[in-house]
């Protein structure tokens, strides 16, 4: 069974990619590769809801409809 230490250090670096995604998402938005984006933010979605158990807060490339 892992360490309460242990445990803290998977959370922080599953946040810490999870930010990485984020940016990578508002990058590819930026760049108008929004299909690509969208999918990408709907996958964070999933994992930060499912798999981690928080709510996800949209972000912006979640919310702008652009093409």
């Amino acid at each position: 069974m892992a360490s309460d230490s242990e445990t803290e250090r998977y959370r922080q670096a599953a946040e810490d990619a999870l930010q990485q995604l984020d940016w990578c998402i508002g990058y590819l938005h930026g760049i108008h590769k929004t299909k690509i984006s969208a999918q990408l933010a709907r996958n964070r979605t999933h994992i930060k809801r499912n798999l981690m158990q928080h709510e996800a807060a949209p972000i912006p490339s979640e919310v702008t409809q652009e093409t």
